[in-house]
């Protein structure tokens, strides 16, 4: 855990006290979350269970694509989850084919697509959109991820840069792999990604932000599970993420929180 945001862990900790309890009996939660709010969700369970005396199961898998980790192949496959947090899309399809519990839906944070490369190389600017097209046009291999931001680059952002056409062949979609580790193992010289899924890799230098007229941001979310073992731990965990006594931790990772007033627990459960 990070020691310049202790001092929230332990604010967030009293907040977590304040929880309605999820059960009488200290339970093995289950989460699945996407990369986007890896970080942050790492950085806020030990408190979490602290506060709780809960125990976090957590498993990570992007919010959509063909890979065996994705969190809807995983629901196929009936695994055992009480929680997952995704992005927020996904999840409202999720919700619309009744895989999760209606009305559990909990928006955590927006998260902006940023690029980068390897460390130590120079840094073009991206500031404008016409610096963002020529970052493209001049790197010789380009990665982006096949989940949400990825599929805007690839659906909408190369379109809107005017370069679809000379980026095939040089830009690739990466399944399952952070775009990170493939630019820091030199596989890719520039790529974008969710800015909170590129900071925590090591040997890679985050050039920017997308600039704002080509930007988008992704709503990451969470809910609980149709089925799950464990409904109201997993909606004790959602509240507590939710906390604003938490939102320093969850911006400190490259999110924007999303602050709201959180539902009390009797409230949550109906």
């Amino acid at each position: 855990m990070r020691p310049h945001y202790l001092k929230h862990m332990a604010r967030a900790a009293c907040a977590g006290l304040l929880l309605a309890a999820a059960s009488a009996h200290a339970t093995d939660l289950r989460v699945v979350s996407s990369g986007g709010f890896a970080q942050a969700y790492k950085d806020l369970s030990t408190a979490y269970e602290r506060a709780s005396g809960d125990r976090l199961v957590s498993e990570w898998g992007p919010s959509m694509g063909q890979t065996k980790n994705a969190i809807p192949a995983r629901l196929d496959r009936g695994e055992p989850i009480d929680v997952v947090i995704m992005v927020g899309d996904a999840l409202d399809k999720l919700m619309a084919e009744g895989r999760l519990e209606p009305g559990s839906k909990v928006v955590l944070a927006n998260s902006p697509i940023a690029c980068a490369v390897r460390h130590g190389v120079p840094k073009p600017d991206i500031h404008t959109v016409d610096g963002l097209r020529q970052a493209f046009l001049h790197a010789r291999h380009v990665a982006y991820s096949d989940s949400a931001s990825g599929e805007y680059i690839k659906r909408e952002l190369m379109d809107k840069l005017g370069i679809k056409q000379q980026m095939e062949g040089k830009a690739a979609q990466i399944p399952a792999t952070p775009v990170g580790e493939i630019i820091a193992h030199g596989e890719a010289d520039f790529g974008c990604q969710q800015r909170s899924e590129l900071k925590p890799v090591q040997g890679i230098d985050i050039v920017g932000l997308l600039p704002p007229e080509v930007q988008k941001r992704t709503e990451f979310s969470g809910a609980v599970v149709r089925g799950a073992a464990h409904p109201e731990a997993a909606r004790a965990l959602l509240r507590f993420l939710a906390s604003p006594a938490n939102a320093p931790a969850i911006e400190a990772t490259g999110l924007e929180p999303v602050v709201q007033t959180v539902m009390p627990a009797a409230a949550a459960s109906q």
